[in-house]
């Protein structure tokens, strides 16, 4: 399978857990809905970087730094960190690992919010494939 076809699969499945988070969310489990929505963030970061580097980060830790080298190089990439980080701190590690969603109407926000990421996410790969 060639890269292209890789990073749609990706995307593809991105939009189908951000679904989930917000069905999960209108069921009233935020904290499930916190984890899909990082879920989410972190394939579409890795879709990115994909399609940037022709990598597919396997772990956490590769993501956020390949992020961060791309982010260094171009401005629309640089964009994506901190909400990334953002993500991956608050509704990640706070919410899911910890239970702390609180103020909620933050947490839902960011869940919500997590469609504006993929969606630049999945124009920074499309430029990386056609520019």
């Amino acid at each position: 399978m060639v890269a292209t076809d890789r990073i749609r699969e990706i995307f593809a499945d991105v939009r189908v857990m951000y679904e989930a988070a917000l069905e999960r969310l209108e069921a009233g489990d935020v904290r499930d809905s916190a984890e899909k929505a990082w879920c989410a963030t972190r394939r579409a970061t890795d879709a990115l970087i994909l399609a940037r580097t022709n990598r597919e980060p396997e772990r956490v830790p590769e993501t956020t730094r390949e992020l961060r080298r791309l982010g260094n190089d171009d401005p629309g990439v640089a964009l994506l960190v901190d909400r990334y980080c953002a993500v991956r701190d608050l509704l990640h590690g706070d919410c899911f690992y910890f239970g702390l969603c609180d103020p909620i109407e933050d947490t839902e926000r960011r869940i919500r919010e997590t469609l504006g990421y993929i969606d630049d996410a999945a124009r920074l790969a499309d430029l990386a494939r056609n520019g």
